[in-house]
Protein backbone atom coordinates (compact mmCIF):
# COMPACT_ATOMS: atom_id res chain seq x y z
CA UNK A 1 0.00 0.00 0.00
CA UNK A 2 2.42 2.63 -1.10
CA UNK A 3 2.07 6.23 0.05
CA UNK A 4 -1.53 5.77 1.23
CA UNK A 5 -3.37 8.03 3.63
CA UNK A 6 -5.21 5.42 5.64
CA UNK A 7 -4.12 6.21 9.19
CA UNK A 8 -4.74 9.96 8.98
CA UNK A 9 -8.40 9.07 9.49
CA UNK A 10 -7.60 7.48 12.83
CA UNK A 11 -5.01 9.75 14.33
CA UNK A 12 -5.27 13.07 12.52
CA UNK A 13 -7.62 14.42 15.14
CA UNK A 14 -5.20 13.59 17.93
CA UNK A 15 -1.68 14.28 16.69
CA UNK A 16 0.22 17.52 16.90
CA UNK A 17 3.46 18.84 15.51
CA UNK A 18 4.92 19.57 18.94
CA UNK A 19 7.84 17.21 18.37
CA UNK A 20 8.21 17.86 14.67
CA UNK A 21 11.76 18.39 13.63
CA UNK A 22 13.25 16.84 16.75
CA UNK A 23 16.61 15.30 15.96
CA UNK A 24 16.58 11.52 16.20
CA UNK A 25 18.72 9.61 18.67
CA UNK A 26 19.80 6.00 18.20
CA UNK A 27 20.61 3.72 21.12
CA UNK A 28 22.01 0.21 20.72
CA UNK A 29 20.23 -2.23 23.01
CA UNK A 30 20.78 -5.89 23.83
CA UNK A 31 18.31 -8.62 22.98
CA UNK A 32 17.72 -8.99 26.73
CA UNK A 33 16.17 -5.51 26.61
CA UNK A 34 13.41 -6.70 24.26
CA UNK A 35 10.30 -7.68 26.19
CA UNK A 36 9.13 -11.16 25.22
CA UNK A 37 11.89 -11.72 22.68
CA UNK A 38 12.54 -15.34 23.65
CA UNK A 39 8.86 -16.31 23.34
CA UNK A 40 8.30 -15.15 19.74
CA UNK A 41 8.17 -17.34 16.62
CA UNK A 42 11.40 -16.16 15.03
CA UNK A 43 11.04 -18.67 12.23
CA UNK A 44 7.87 -16.95 11.03
CA UNK A 45 9.68 -13.61 11.04
CA UNK A 46 12.63 -15.08 9.12
CA UNK A 47 10.27 -16.37 6.43
CA UNK A 48 8.79 -12.90 5.96
CA UNK A 49 12.25 -11.29 6.01
CA UNK A 50 13.30 -13.58 3.16
CA UNK A 51 10.34 -12.37 1.05
CA UNK A 52 11.98 -8.98 0.54
CA UNK A 53 15.62 -9.11 1.66
CA UNK A 54 16.77 -10.07 -1.83
CA UNK A 55 15.57 -6.68 -3.07
CA UNK A 56 17.70 -4.66 -0.65
CA UNK A 57 20.30 -2.74 -2.64
CA UNK A 58 23.04 -2.51 -0.04
CA UNK A 59 26.11 -4.73 0.53
CA UNK A 60 25.40 -5.24 4.27
CA UNK A 61 21.84 -6.32 3.68
CA UNK A 62 22.60 -8.43 0.61
CA UNK A 63 25.21 -10.38 2.55
CA UNK A 64 22.80 -10.98 5.42
CA UNK A 65 20.10 -12.10 3.02
CA UNK A 66 22.43 -14.70 1.57
CA UNK A 67 23.27 -15.98 5.04
CA UNK A 68 19.60 -15.99 6.03
CA UNK A 69 18.80 -18.45 3.26
CA UNK A 70 21.11 -20.99 4.88
CA UNK A 71 19.18 -20.98 8.18
CA UNK A 72 16.30 -23.29 9.01
CA UNK A 73 13.33 -21.72 10.74
CA UNK A 74 14.11 -23.44 14.04
CA UNK A 75 17.48 -21.64 14.10
CA UNK A 76 16.03 -18.24 13.19
CA UNK A 77 16.51 -16.73 16.64
CA UNK A 78 20.22 -17.49 16.45
CA UNK A 79 20.41 -15.82 13.03
CA UNK A 80 18.91 -12.56 14.27
CA UNK A 81 20.96 -12.49 17.46
CA UNK A 82 24.22 -13.30 15.69
CA UNK A 83 24.04 -10.82 12.83
CA UNK A 84 21.89 -7.93 14.14
CA UNK A 85 21.74 -5.50 17.01
CA UNK A 86 18.54 -3.85 18.29
CA UNK A 87 18.53 -0.09 17.81
CA UNK A 88 15.99 2.17 19.52
CA UNK A 89 15.41 5.22 17.32
CA UNK A 90 13.65 8.13 19.02
CA UNK A 91 12.61 11.52 17.67
CA UNK A 92 10.83 12.99 20.68
CA UNK A 93 7.39 11.64 19.78
CA UNK A 94 5.53 8.96 21.69
CA UNK A 95 5.15 5.56 20.06
CA UNK A 96 1.88 4.93 18.25
CA UNK A 97 0.58 1.81 16.51
CA UNK A 98 -2.43 1.71 14.23
CA UNK A 99 -3.64 -1.00 11.86
CA UNK A 100 -4.54 -1.43 8.21
CA UNK A 101 -6.03 -4.17 6.07
CA UNK A 102 -7.00 -5.23 2.57
CA UNK A 103 -10.73 -4.56 2.05
CA UNK A 104 -13.05 -6.73 -0.01
CA UNK A 105 -15.82 -5.10 -2.07
CA UNK A 106 -18.62 -6.53 -4.22
CA UNK A 107 -18.39 -5.51 -7.86
CA UNK A 108 -18.72 -6.19 -11.54
CA UNK A 109 -16.59 -5.82 -14.66
CA UNK A 110 -19.53 -4.03 -16.28
CA UNK A 111 -21.77 -1.26 -15.03
CA UNK A 112 -25.24 -2.25 -13.80
CA UNK A 113 -28.02 -0.59 -11.82
CA UNK A 114 -26.43 -1.99 -8.67
CA UNK A 115 -22.76 -1.65 -9.55
CA UNK A 116 -22.40 1.94 -10.68
CA UNK A 117 -19.44 3.37 -8.76
CA UNK A 118 -16.24 3.02 -10.80
CA UNK A 119 -12.74 2.11 -9.68
CA UNK A 120 -10.60 4.21 -12.00
CA UNK A 121 -7.18 3.81 -13.52
CA UNK A 122 -5.04 6.93 -13.51
CA UNK A 123 -5.55 9.22 -16.51
CA UNK A 124 -2.27 10.31 -18.12
CA UNK A 125 -2.77 14.02 -17.46
CA UNK A 126 -3.07 13.41 -13.71
CA UNK A 127 0.59 12.34 -13.61
CA UNK A 128 1.87 15.83 -14.36
CA UNK A 129 1.23 17.37 -10.97
CA UNK A 130 -1.79 18.61 -8.99
CA UNK A 131 -4.91 17.74 -10.97
CA UNK A 132 -8.65 17.97 -10.45
CA UNK A 133 -10.16 17.56 -6.98
CA UNK A 134 -12.29 14.64 -5.85
CA UNK A 135 -15.42 16.69 -6.39
CA UNK A 136 -14.39 17.69 -9.92
CA UNK A 137 -13.46 14.13 -10.84
CA UNK A 138 -16.74 12.66 -9.61
CA UNK A 139 -19.20 15.38 -10.63
CA UNK A 140 -17.91 16.18 -14.14
CA UNK A 141 -17.62 14.05 -17.26
CA UNK A 142 -13.81 14.24 -17.36
CA UNK A 143 -13.48 10.47 -16.82
CA UNK A 144 -16.31 9.40 -19.10
CA UNK A 145 -15.87 7.38 -22.29
CA UNK A 146 -12.14 6.83 -21.84
CA UNK A 147 -12.06 3.19 -20.77
CA UNK A 148 -10.48 4.05 -17.43
CA UNK A 149 -12.84 1.88 -15.38
CA UNK A 150 -11.29 -1.26 -13.89
CA UNK A 151 -14.56 -2.37 -12.30
CA UNK A 152 -17.73 -0.99 -10.72
CA UNK A 153 -18.76 -1.49 -7.08
CA UNK A 154 -22.03 -1.02 -5.25
CA UNK A 155 -21.02 1.16 -2.31
CA UNK A 156 -19.41 4.62 -2.63
CA UNK A 157 -18.45 4.64 1.05
CA UNK A 158 -16.53 1.38 0.79
CA UNK A 159 -14.90 2.74 -2.37
CA UNK A 160 -13.79 5.84 -0.46
CA UNK A 161 -12.18 3.67 2.21
CA UNK A 162 -10.61 1.45 -0.44
CA UNK A 163 -8.76 4.57 -1.56
CA UNK A 164 -7.56 5.17 1.99
CA UNK A 165 -6.26 1.61 2.31
CA UNK A 166 -4.65 1.82 -1.13
CA UNK A 167 -5.37 -1.73 -2.29
CA UNK A 168 -8.11 -4.32 -2.08
CA UNK A 169 -10.07 -7.15 -3.67
CA UNK A 170 -13.32 -7.07 -5.62
CA UNK A 171 -15.64 -10.07 -5.52
CA UNK A 172 -17.22 -10.31 -8.97
CA UNK A 173 -20.75 -11.35 -9.82
CA UNK A 174 -19.52 -14.30 -11.91
CA UNK A 175 -17.83 -15.84 -8.88
CA UNK A 176 -14.36 -14.59 -9.75
CA UNK A 177 -12.33 -11.87 -8.13
CA UNK A 178 -9.84 -9.19 -9.04
CA UNK A 179 -7.25 -7.36 -7.06
CA UNK A 180 -6.40 -3.67 -7.29
CA UNK A 181 -3.34 -1.83 -6.04
CA UNK A 182 -2.34 1.79 -5.67
CA UNK A 183 -1.92 3.37 -9.09
CA UNK A 184 -1.32 7.03 -8.26
CA UNK A 185 -3.20 10.06 -6.99
CA UNK A 186 -4.42 13.43 -8.18
CA UNK A 187 -1.83 15.41 -6.23
CA UNK A 188 -4.38 17.26 -4.11
CA UNK A 189 -3.79 17.61 -0.35
CA UNK A 190 -5.35 15.05 1.95
CA UNK A 191 -7.97 16.35 4.36
CA UNK A 192 -9.14 13.95 7.05
CA UNK A 193 -12.89 13.53 7.25
CA UNK A 194 -12.36 12.22 10.77
CA UNK A 195 -10.79 15.51 11.78
CA UNK A 196 -13.67 17.34 10.12
CA UNK A 197 -16.28 15.34 12.07
CA UNK A 198 -14.46 16.15 15.30
CA UNK A 199 -14.34 19.85 14.33
CA UNK A 200 -18.09 19.80 13.80
CA UNK A 201 -18.66 18.09 17.14
CA UNK A 202 -20.21 15.05 15.46
CA UNK A 203 -17.57 12.72 16.95
CA UNK A 204 -15.24 12.98 19.92
CA UNK A 205 -11.53 12.94 19.16
CA UNK A 206 -11.01 9.68 21.03
CA UNK A 207 -14.00 8.05 19.30
CA UNK A 208 -12.66 8.46 15.77
CA UNK A 209 -12.31 5.18 13.90
CA UNK A 210 -13.04 3.97 10.40
CA UNK A 211 -16.14 2.16 11.68
CA UNK A 212 -17.51 5.23 13.47
CA UNK A 213 -16.94 7.42 10.42
CA UNK A 214 -18.66 4.94 8.11
CA UNK A 215 -21.59 4.65 10.50
CA UNK A 216 -21.99 8.44 10.59
CA UNK A 217 -21.88 8.74 6.79
CA UNK A 218 -24.51 5.99 6.36
CA UNK A 219 -26.75 7.50 9.01
CA UNK A 220 -26.53 10.93 7.34
CA UNK A 221 -26.56 10.10 3.60
CA UNK A 222 -26.80 13.63 2.17
CA UNK A 223 -24.39 15.23 4.62
CA UNK A 224 -22.23 12.14 4.39
CA UNK A 225 -21.90 12.34 0.61
CA UNK A 226 -20.88 15.97 0.95
CA UNK A 227 -18.45 15.08 3.73
CA UNK A 228 -16.50 12.78 1.40
CA UNK A 229 -15.86 15.76 -0.89
CA UNK A 230 -14.16 17.48 2.06
CA UNK A 231 -11.15 15.37 1.11
CA UNK A 232 -9.97 16.61 -2.33
CA UNK A 233 -7.36 13.85 -2.63
CA UNK A 234 -8.33 11.04 -5.01
CA UNK A 235 -6.53 7.70 -5.43
CA UNK A 236 -6.40 5.76 -8.70
CA UNK A 237 -5.75 2.04 -9.01
CA UNK A 238 -4.16 -0.58 -11.20
CA UNK A 239 -5.22 -4.18 -11.58
CA UNK A 240 -2.84 -6.60 -9.88
CA UNK A 241 -2.90 -10.00 -11.54
CA UNK A 242 0.45 -11.59 -10.65
CA UNK A 243 -0.17 -12.05 -6.90
CA UNK A 244 -1.63 -15.41 -5.88
CA UNK A 245 -4.98 -15.17 -4.05
CA UNK A 246 -3.60 -16.72 -0.88
CA UNK A 247 -0.90 -14.05 -0.59
CA UNK A 248 -1.25 -10.57 0.84
CA UNK A 249 -1.37 -7.36 -1.19
CA UNK A 250 1.74 -5.67 -2.52
CA UNK A 251 3.54 -3.32 -0.18
CA UNK A 252 5.92 -0.49 -0.90
CA UNK A 253 8.62 -3.01 -1.84
CA UNK A 254 6.32 -4.43 -4.54
CA UNK A 255 6.15 -7.76 -2.69
CA UNK A 256 3.25 -9.33 -0.84
CA UNK A 257 2.94 -8.36 2.79
CA UNK A 258 2.07 -10.83 5.54
CA UNK A 259 -0.73 -10.72 8.11
CA UNK A 260 0.55 -9.67 11.56
CA UNK A 261 4.19 -9.87 10.43
CA UNK A 262 4.42 -6.86 8.08
CA UNK A 263 4.31 -3.23 9.15
CA UNK A 264 4.33 0.13 7.43
CA UNK A 265 7.04 2.37 8.84
CA UNK A 266 8.74 5.66 8.05
CA UNK A 267 11.76 4.90 5.81
CA UNK A 268 13.44 8.07 7.06
CA UNK A 269 14.07 6.16 10.30
CA UNK A 270 13.48 2.49 9.48
CA UNK A 271 15.00 0.89 6.35
CA UNK A 272 12.41 -0.92 4.27
CA UNK A 273 13.03 -4.64 4.60
CA UNK A 274 14.50 -4.35 8.11
CA UNK A 275 13.25 -6.51 10.99
CA UNK A 276 11.47 -4.48 13.67
CA UNK A 277 10.72 -5.62 17.20
CA UNK A 278 7.24 -4.41 18.16
CA UNK A 279 6.23 -3.85 21.77
CA UNK A 280 2.63 -2.72 21.46
CA UNK A 281 0.78 -1.97 24.66
CA UNK A 282 -2.94 -1.34 25.15
CA UNK A 283 -5.81 -3.73 25.82
CA UNK A 284 -4.16 -6.53 23.82
CA UNK A 285 -0.37 -6.22 24.23
CA UNK A 286 1.74 -7.57 21.40
CA UNK A 287 5.41 -8.56 21.43
CA UNK A 288 6.48 -9.68 17.98
CA UNK A 289 9.26 -9.48 15.40
CA UNK A 290 7.87 -7.94 12.22
CA UNK A 291 9.34 -6.70 8.95
CA UNK A 292 9.06 -3.12 7.65
CA UNK A 293 7.73 -3.76 4.15
CA UNK A 294 5.37 -0.87 3.57
CA UNK A 295 4.98 2.89 3.97
CA UNK A 296 2.12 5.34 4.40
CA UNK A 297 1.57 9.07 4.13
CA UNK A 298 0.43 9.14 7.76
CA UNK A 299 3.25 6.93 8.97
CA UNK A 300 5.76 9.59 9.92
CA UNK A 301 8.21 9.39 12.78
CA UNK A 302 10.69 7.03 14.37
CA UNK A 303 8.11 5.42 16.67
CA UNK A 304 5.14 5.25 14.29
CA UNK A 305 3.94 2.05 12.64
CA UNK A 306 0.90 0.56 10.92
CA UNK A 307 0.37 -3.18 11.48
CA UNK A 308 -1.10 -5.20 8.61
CA UNK A 309 -4.09 -7.24 9.83
CA UNK A 310 -4.96 -9.19 6.68
CA UNK A 311 -7.88 -9.29 4.27
CA UNK A 312 -11.62 -8.83 4.70
CA UNK A 313 -14.15 -7.43 7.14
CA UNK A 314 -12.86 -9.17 10.27
CA UNK A 315 -9.36 -7.85 9.62
CA UNK A 316 -10.84 -4.42 8.98
CA UNK A 317 -12.70 -4.43 12.29
CA UNK A 318 -9.54 -5.34 14.20
CA UNK A 319 -7.36 -2.85 12.31
CA UNK A 320 -9.88 -0.06 12.77
CA UNK A 321 -9.88 -0.47 16.56
CA UNK A 322 -6.10 -0.33 16.93
CA UNK A 323 -4.64 2.90 18.27
CA UNK A 324 -2.16 1.89 20.96
CA UNK A 325 1.07 3.16 22.51
CA UNK A 326 4.31 1.23 22.72
CA UNK A 327 7.75 1.20 21.18
CA UNK A 328 9.49 -0.28 18.16
CA UNK A 329 13.13 -1.30 17.90
CA UNK A 330 14.73 -1.78 14.49
CA UNK A 331 17.25 -4.59 14.01
CA UNK A 332 20.27 -3.43 12.01
CA UNK A 333 23.42 -5.21 10.80
CA UNK A 334 25.97 -5.05 13.63
CA UNK A 335 28.48 -2.64 12.08
CA UNK A 336 25.72 -0.35 10.86
CA UNK A 337 24.02 -0.36 14.26
CA UNK A 338 27.14 0.81 16.10
CA UNK A 339 28.10 3.29 13.38
CA UNK A 340 24.70 4.99 13.64
CA UNK A 341 24.52 5.03 17.45
CA UNK A 342 24.31 8.46 19.05
CA UNK A 343 24.84 7.31 22.62
CA UNK A 344 27.65 5.65 24.53
CA UNK A 345 27.18 1.90 24.37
Amino acid sequence: MIATLRSLILVGAMTTASAAGAEATRSVLSFDDLQGWAEDDHGAALSVFLNTCGDLDDPDWRALCGVARTYEEDAARSFFELFFRPVLVEDGKDGLFTGYFEPELDGSRTRTDRFKYPIYKMPPEARDGPWLSRREILTSDVMQGRGLEIAWVDDPIELFFLQIQGSGRVRLTDGGALRVGYGGANGQPYRSIGVELVRRGALGAHAVSAQMIQAWVRKNPEAGAELLFHNPSYVFFREVSRVAPELGPLGAMNRSITTMRSIAADPAYTPLGAPVWVEKDGAKPLRRLMIAQDTGAAIKGAQRADIFFGTGDEAGQAAGRLKDPGRMIVLLPIQRAYAMATDDY
